[in-house]
């Protein structure tokens, strides 16, 4: 989904999922290069049309929030990433994860082993 964006675009949606609701103004300032703010609203209504962020209106003018919860494009971001880099094989990816394993701390480690645990229980 996120994927189909363009840059600058995803680079929008990137930054709201990151500080989370914003105004136009906000997201302009949070950009790494500077653009107008009738740009930032022009991608903002943009990505409204296009159904990856909504507009509420507050005291400080329209604020901008992703509608795709983050957890959701996560997995849509990772599904890809797996697909194109691991030829679809969520074993491949894990196994490249695990060979980095050296920056893992022992609590994560543990998580990973209960993550396996308990997709082994859900496949019986």
């Amino acid at each position: 989904m996120l994927d189909s964006l363009p840059p600058r675009e995803r680079q929008i949606v990137d930054i709201l999922y990151e500080r989370g609701a914003l105004a136009a103004a906000e997201v302009r300032e949070a950009l790494p290069d500077e653009l107008s703010g009738s740009a930032v609203r022009a991608m903002l209504s943009r990505l409204e049309r296009k159904g990856f962020v909504r507009r509420s209106p507050s005291e400080r003018g329209y604020l901008y929030a992703p509608v795709l919860a983050e957890e959701a494009a996560s997995r849509s971001a990772l599904s890809q990433v797996v697909r194109v880099f691991f030829g679809g094989s969520p074993a491949g990816a894990a196994t490249a994860l695990l060979g980095m394993s050296q920056g893992l701390e022992e609590e994560e480690l543990d998580e990973l082993e209960r993550m396996i645990a308990k997709a082994r229980e859900e496949k019986r």
